[in-house]
């Protein structure tokens, strides 16, 4: 029994949703104590318990104080097996979140797999579904993994509603890869969602990024959405290069100007640009996983977060692995390597 102390580090729900993750890759049962103990609601929020449910169903496992609020909680792993699931998380929780952990997994089963989620599927502190589909998704495929997203129904933060559909191939190996540099630019636009709010909202968004980035109207790409998937607004800037693509992504809420909304969006966007990174921080942290299961593998990041950290020891608990944060010319850098000393 793996003992998981959940205000270790960054102390959020990347510790619980890590651990779950691994324990039914490696059938490597875990107790983690002080679930999101560094959240302002700490415990299992509803989209926790749908990811431990979630699991529960991929490997016919047993669970002890998976409920709502519980900050105690003990994982049992059966055999993961594939097939068609559905999970209804029932709010905006985050429907990625609940995919990133249990799609790992199903690369493992003998049969593929199909899930249907409903819940959050555009909410702050999640990446949205765009950014798995065009940041998450080809990074995995180039480790050899077939992974299709659908996004039917956008879901925004707080009514939800969203749905996606998640197809997953088996993979019995996934390869290691670097990825050093991003390469050569391909596109760079930015999207204003709109539902349910006017759409001068987001006309405003975009012109603050064209001011910005000194990009054309080509590149600034208003998206109305159906008034019945709203009230929401979400600005998202992609950059698309060789070897990697990034999304960065803000939310319109009340009493946030539209100005402000694209600054943080703007933000994070050029600190990527000026690091010459490979990986943004989110990520390079949600690639870690796959690379340590891959037995080895690294890349360059624009920031190395205590996330990251906290992510690396989680990781390091259930696998012979170890990983190395250093620097190389002037960037920073992760190395993902088997540890198999003793």
């Amino acid at each position: 029994m793996i003992e998981l102390d959940g205000a270790a580090g960054e102390g959020g729900g990347q510790i619980l949703r890590s651990a779950l993750t691994l324990a039914m890759i490696t059938g490597r049962s875990f107790r983690i104590r002080n679930i999101r103990a560094n959240r302002a609601r700490p415990g299992l929020m509803r989209q926790h318990l749908v990811a431990v449910q979630a699991a529960l169903q991929v490997c016919g496992g047993d669970a002890t104080g998976a409920a709502l609020g519980s900050q105690d909680l003990t994982f049992v792993p059966g055999p993961i097996t594939g097939g068609d699931y559905e999970f209804a998380i029932g709010t905006a929780g985050s429907c990625t979140l609940v995919l990133q952990t249990v799609l790992p997994a199903l690369l493992k089963a003998n049969t593929p797999s199909t899930l249907r989620l409903a819940g959050g599927t555009h909410n702050p502190m999640a990446p949205p579904v765009q950014f798995l589909q065009r940041a998450w998704c080809p990074r995995l495929a180039e480790m050899g993994a077939r992974i299709d997203i659908h996004l039917e129904r956008f879901g925004f933060y707080p009514a939800g509603g969203g749905i996606v559909v998640a197809r997953v191939e088996p993979c019995a190996l996934l390869r290691p890869h670097m990825w050093m540099t991003r390469g050569e630019r391909r596109a760079a636009y930015a999207e204003a969602f709109v539902a349910g709010i006017p759409g001068r909202v987001g006309q405003r968004e975009l012109e603050c990024i064209g001011r910005a980035m000194n990009w054309g109207e080509d590149q600034l790409l208003i998206r109305a959405l159906p008034a019945d998937q709203g009230p929401g607004n979400a600005l998202m800037l992609t950059l698309d290069y060789e070897h990697a693509t990034e999304a960065f992504t803000a939310f319109g809420e009340k009493s946030v100007t539209s100005e402000q909304v694209a600054r943080q969006v703007v933000q994070r966007a050029r600190k990527y640009l000026m690091s010459h990174a490979a990986f943004a921080e989110y990520l390079a942290d949600q690639m870690m996983l796959p690379l340590a299961l891959a037995g080895g593998g690294g890349f360059t990041l624009d920031e190395v977060s205590m996330h990251a950290r906290t992510n690396a020891q989680v990781i390091e608990t259930f696998l012979p692995v170890r990983f190395t944060f250093d620097r190389l010319d002037g960037v920073d850098r992760c190395t993902v390597m088997r540890n198999d000393v003793g």
